[in-house]
């Protein structure tokens, strides 16, 4: 059986928005856009940013900074290359990460949890030495 890329969907409040955040944090480029959807992808990962129904999203109320949305049963993981020189970037574009001493190890990896734009939570994790 051949492998599969590693798909995910995220419904957005503003597709457009979470599109850059995870394309620029990620290094993901964009390889379709349609009305409602951006897929970004690269080698084994693809993420389709998917715009929620405009009945939907009227309702979402997005405050500033986000309220991280910890309570979900997902949460996305990605590998970087260093955790801490994405924050400035993560920072920027509207999200945030969690201190660096709330990270822990685990199967030869540093894990961090952080926020997008929208308060969704995501994981980085990051080879230790």
């Amino acid at each position: 059986m051949t492998a599969l890329p590693l798909n995910a969907a995220l419904y957005a409040k503003g597709a457009q928005t979470l599109a850059t955040f995870y394309g620029d944090v990620l290094a993901l480029p964009r390889v379709e856009e349609g009305d409602s959807f951006v897929r970004l992808a690269s080698g084994e990962v693809e993420l389709a940013i998917v715009q929620a129904p405009a009945a939907l999203a009227d309702t979402i109320v997005i405050s500033q900074p986000p309220r991280v949305r910890e309570e979900t049963p997902i949460k996305l993981s990605f590998l970087v290359p260093d955790i801490e020189a994405l924050r400035p970037l993560i920072e920027r574009l509207g999200g945030g990460l969690k201190a660096p001493d709330a990270a822990w190890s685990w199967r030869g990896a540093r894990h961090l949890d952080g926020w997008d734009p929208e308060g969704n939570v995501f994981q980085l994790r990051q080879r230790e030495a």
